[in-house]
């Protein structure tokens, strides 16, 4: 009998796709083709692999009317907000703009003795081990950089996206990218993690759990593969006395609710100067009370079903338990009916919370927030740092130069002012602690795709 993975619909619990997994024969077979094909495919010119790539981002464009009906059955995402072509084209856009300046050599000296220089080559062959909850967005931050600087790739999704790394090749495919140099693969755990311990690929980028990165540290261990690791997050938001309220509960509680809380940077939990405490509570309240949940396929829908049945089962745990060591629930569960005790969760808010409650340490990655007052800068700094995970924190606050002092002070990859839950390509993608290791996108994200090569060479007298 045939393995195969399956990705069960969080609309209604069906079998939405079904795919066979590689044999380990044939994933060894897959890896072969694609290091053969990766020198020719390094040898392009680099303006030849730019142009490629971006006719590929764009045969995904010319498919996003499917792909957002595809992705609401997968993950959940409500059609009405159109998929994820947006951020797909500017962080491909990006790369590819600065690809030349990222991938130059480096001139240390040429004299009439000596031309010394560092270039940056590729790796060989990359993997893509990428996640469900923005699945188009995240393969691409390393995808399109990868193939740019003239790495062969191979995807592995996430089982509960299988669909996307297969519109990833047939764009790519239709463009003229060779079908070894970028290949959509189903491979399973065991197979991935020996194909990694057989030092395969060159270098492995992980988006996921803790979890998922220990076992990729675990199966590189003693092969020297370099690898990146994208992981958990229980990002924290603080607005301070001079902060545009109004903007800041908008920005906040869409960064905690928005893809039903299934966002890397999603804001996880909120602390708000006890001078404004009350009053962004309520204006918080007034707005998740509008929320639609239902149906992602129905306009209307403004909150869709988790990805899954125990993603959510794990979020009611967190409130619950919080909820039984004190906290209030401020969200009344008769305005949301339609959560059924599955997939469908209503989005909830809490106050009396503390750090004693999983709620505010552990990665929630759903519909609920949990909202503390606090007096001063220094309390707020205490909190936000007290946390095992760093990936982005978001500071309110009409002083530029009192963000940049507290910002100092995190142990986080990004700090914003005034802003949340938002992936700039200009910046390096990265986190600390838990959150893992490496960095994606900007010039940075090049120089781990590829690896520096000196030459020194001495001119004949």
């Amino acid at each position: 009998m045939t393995n195969t993975i399956k990705c069960t619909s969080p609309i209604d619990g069906s079998l939405y796709v079904e795919r066979p997994i590689l044999t380990p024969q044939q994933a060894s077979a897959a890896v072969a083709r694609a290091s053969a094909a990766q020198a020719d495919w390094a040898a392009r010119p680099l303006s030849e692999r730019i142009a490629l790539v971006m006719r590929g981002v764009a045969a995904i464009g010319e498919m996003n009317d499917e792909i957002v009906l595809e992705l609401a059955h997968q993950m959940g995402r409500p059609v009405r907000y159109g998929g994820e072509f947006g951020g797909f084209n500017e962080r491909a856009s990006y790369m590819a703009e600065i690809a030349e300046t990222a991938l130059a050599n480096v001139d240390v000296a040429e004299d009439d003795q000596f031309k010394r220089y560092i270039k940056r080559v590729p790796h060989g062959v990359v993997l893509v081990v990428a996640p469900w909850n923005y699945p188009y967005m995240t393969a691409i931050n390393t995808v399109a950089p990868a193939l740019i600087a003239g790495n062969a790739v191979m995807l592995k999704h996430a089982s509960q996206t299988p669909l996307v790394g297969e519109r990833l090749a047939q764009a790519f495919t239709a463009v003229g990218i060779p079908a070894d140099v970028f290949q959509n693969v189903f491979l399973d755990h065991d197979t991935t993690s020996a194909l990694i311990a057989a030092k395969s690929f060159a270098f492995v980028n992980f988006t996921g759990s803790v979890g998922g990165g220990k076992t990729i540290e675990r199966a590189a261990a003693g092969t020297f593969t370099g690898v990146g690791l994208e992981l958990g997050g229980k990002d924290p938001g603080y607005v301070m006395e001079d902060a545009d309220l109004d903007a800041a509960v908008d920005t906040l509680i869409d960064g905690a609710m928005f893809n039903s809380g299934q966002c890397c940077c999603g804001i996880e939990r909120i602390y708000v100067v006890e001078s404004l405490f009350d009053a962004f509570v309520e204006k918080a309240v007034a707005i998740v009370n509008g929320y639609k949940l239902g149906n992602p396929l129905e306009e209307a829908t403004t909150l869709g079903p988790m990805a899954h049945k125990r993603f959510a089962q794990e979020v009611r745990d967190q409130t619950a338990e919080a909820i039984a060591q004190g906290a209030t629930a401020l969200i009344d569960p008769a305005l949301f009916p339609q959560d059924d005790g599955g997939a469908y969760l209503m989005p909830q808010i809490l106050v009396d919370v503390t750090h004693k409650m999983r709620v505010m340490r552990d990665e929630s990655f759903g519909p609920v927030v949990g909202i503390m007052k606090v007096q001063d800068d220094d309390e707020a700094i205490a909190l936000m740092n007290d946390s095992d995970f760093g990936l982005t924190a978001s500071l309110w606050t009409k002083d530029v130069d009192r963000a940049q002092t507290i910002g100092d002070q995190l142990e986080t990859g990004t700090v914003f002012m005034n802003r949340a839950d938002y992936l700039d390509p200009g910046l390096c993608w990265t986190g600390c602690k838990q959150t893992g290791r490496g960095g994606g996108l900007s010039i940075i994200g090049y120089h781990n795709l590829t690896r520096p090569k000196s030459y020194h060479l001495k001119k004949a007298q």
